[in-house]
């Protein structure tokens, strides 16, 4: 089964709903603009009320747009029901009928389009062998794990062989270690298939393992579009930078640059950065260091005194002062390395390329 994809366009979209304590109206997507290649696997990503699940739904019919336009390949579907729309959607709760076994919950789409028996049969076995649950057909979805039913739940949505398939937060029932398998398995099999993938979830880590793209969301508009690395090591403001992963925020003042290099001087040190070319020299900024691109040494570009260090195995957990602003920084592989103290006073060491203005 090679599904033939389509891309996904939204053109200024917004969602006006009204708020049951004041009746005013707010926007839960606010001009939403997004362009979904096809065969991509592309991760709505946020915190909760950002408007993810909202825009998957207009996506699928289930809501509409009071403002712009949806396009499915070049086809306006802003008018047509979920059920006349080439999607089909992978639900939280996973929607299985629980009086129906296996085969006849995967059967199901096809069924409603009155397709021969034998078609069916060839087509719901395929995708369950795609999905591993052969020889499974005949058991009664109660009688599943967690995991099993969401693979149901996923062959039912890739036996009707939609353009794109859509994903409102699927693993959020499964435990921790379920999910990490089961997130790889769905990529392997979008990867497969071929099919685009558009995906809904407030969880950082699932975002970065599945996406060819990532579309941050903050209260209903979007942030900032872009690969894993790009949101990880370039994000657009303190907001992404917060939201993926963990960042350390320092305050400089440009006090040079030449081209995209330039100097900041942060409590009185002077930094060298590589991102400088659109900001102005003589402003305030903040600079993004992630705790891993640091580590304490004896000399190095910012004085700091040491207030944690804790040793977690793989890595050396440390937080320190700079100043009045706390920085945390994770030293790994510290077997070998000089351990810094409580009241130690150090330097955080840093290369140019590892920290990001914004």
């Amino acid at each position: 089964m090679l599904t033939e994809s389509k891309g996904i366009r939204l053109e200024h979209i917004s969602k006006i709903y009204q708020d049951p304590k004041t009746g005013k109206d707010f926007k839960a997507v606010n001009d939403a603009n997004l362009v979904i290649e096809p065969g991509s696997f592309v991760t709505l990503l946020g915190p909760s009320g950002c408007g993810k699940t909202t825009t998957l739904r207009m996506i699928a019919g289930f809501e509409s747009p009071d403002e712009g336009e949806i396009y499915l390949g070049n086809e306006a579907i802003n008018e047509l029901t979920p059920n006349k729309r080439d999607t089909a959607m992978v639900f939280q709760s996973y929607a299985l009928f629980p009086h129906y076994n296996v085969f006849d919950n995967v059967a199901y789409g096809l069924k409603l389009r009155k397709m021969d028996k034998d078609v069916i049969r060839k087509k719901v076995m395929d995708i369950l062998d795609l999905v591993e649950l052969s020889g499974m057909e005949g058991r009664m979805t109660n009688q599943l794990s967690g995991g099993q039913q969401q693979r149901v739940a996923l062959a039912r949505a890739l036996v009707v062989e939609p353009s794109v398939l859509l994903f409102d937060e699927p693993l959020s029932n499964l435990d921790a270690k379920l999910r990490v398998s089961m997130r790889t398995e769905i990529r392997n099999i979008q990867q497969r298939v071929g099919i685009t993938a558009v995906y809904v979830t407030h969880d950082q880590s699932e975002a970065m393992a599945l996406s060819d793209q990532i579309i941050i969301m903050n209260k209903g508009v979007v942030t900032q579009i872009g690969t894993p690395q790009e949101i990880y090591y370039h994000p657009a403001d303190e907001f992404v930078a917060d939201f993926i992963g963990e960042a350390n925020f320092l305050k400089g003042e440009l006090v040079s640059k030449d081209g995209e290099n330039g100097e900041l001087d942060i409590s009185g040190c002077r930094i060298s950065v590589e991102n400088a070319g659109s900001f102005t020299v003589g402003n305030t900024y903040t600079v993004v260091l992630r705790p891993e691109s640091a580590v304490l040494a004896d000399e190095g570009q910012l004085p700091c005194k040491v207030v944690m260090s804790c040793f977690m195995g793989s890595y050396q957990n440390y937080h320190v002062t700079v100043g009045d602003t706390l920085v945390k920084i994770t030293d790994f592989n510290p077997k070998h390395k000089k351990i810094y103290r409580v009241g130690d006073m150090a330097y955080v060491k840093f290369d140019a390329c590892d920290i990001h203005i914004i």
